[in-house]
């Protein structure tokens, strides 16, 4: 049995890898904005009104969380705002703000904050997106989506190079085009797919593979 915690947990991806992980025993806390009756009948222990952008808030995680030892932490909280060149300004700007908070400082944040409760044989996994990949980019929009993936896969890369000595490895993960809400009912791949093959990618993560881009079907990445 391991303790795992997952942002982003009260839909989509994030309640599906919290349901994949009670099924196979382990003890899992939910974190999220707001609580969900799916989430709450999950069997997760859930801590509601945690913005992963808001340091404050983030504190308060780690504060609530306490002294429970982490397995693996799954930063999955995300934004998706869809702007496009010649519209980017007032809104629209505060969109993009917003995406690189919640996309990229958000798990940069939430992994420091539980530095304490992470150990020897730790996982941590950064749900990402192959719209973050520079060499991958071959259709241009989503500009604040891009580049705040982009950013999260350097920090991603970063935190495997300064955990790595602790004994704790680091993944970023693609999850495929799921069909959630933030992609509004879109998509190709169901959540319970998507979290599936999340879970099998962090279950062979090891310290000699730290630090890569994958794909959930196993598949690498272009950064």
């Amino acid at each position: 049995m391991a303790n795992c915690l997952v942002t982003g947990a009260n839909r989509g991806i994030g309640l599906a890898l919290c349901r994949q992980l009670r099924r196979r025993g382990d003890e899992v806390i939910g974190v999220c904005r707001k609580a969900s009756d799916a989430l709450e009948a999950s069997g997760a222990r859930v801590i509601s009104g945690i913005d992963v952008g808001d340091p404050a808030a983030v504190g308060r995680l780690a504060e609530t969380v306490g002294g429970v030892e982490l397995d693996l932490l799954i930063n999955n909280a995300g934004v998706l705002r869809r702007d496009e060149l010649g519209g980017i300004a007032g809104q629209s700007l505060d969109g993009v703000y917003a995406q690189f908070r919640a996309n990229s400082v958000g798990p940069l944040l939430v992994t420091q904050a539980l530095l304490p409760n992470l150990h020897r044989g730790s996982k941590v996994g950064i749900v990402t997106s192959r719209m973050g990949s520079v060499e991958d980019n071959t259709s241009g929009g989503y500009y604040g989506y891009r580049m705040s993936k982009s950013a999260v896969n350097a920090a991603g890369r970063s935190l495997a190079m300064d955990l790595k000595e602790r004994g704790i490895a680091v993944a970023l993960l693609h999850p495929g085009y799921v069909r959630t809400e933030m992609v509004g009912g879109g998509g190709d791949v169901d959540p319970d797919d998507a979290a599936r093959g999340l879970l099998a990618r962090m279950d062979e993560l090891t310290l000699e593979s730290t630090g890569g881009f994958w794909h959930a079907n196993g598949q690498p990445l272009p950064w």
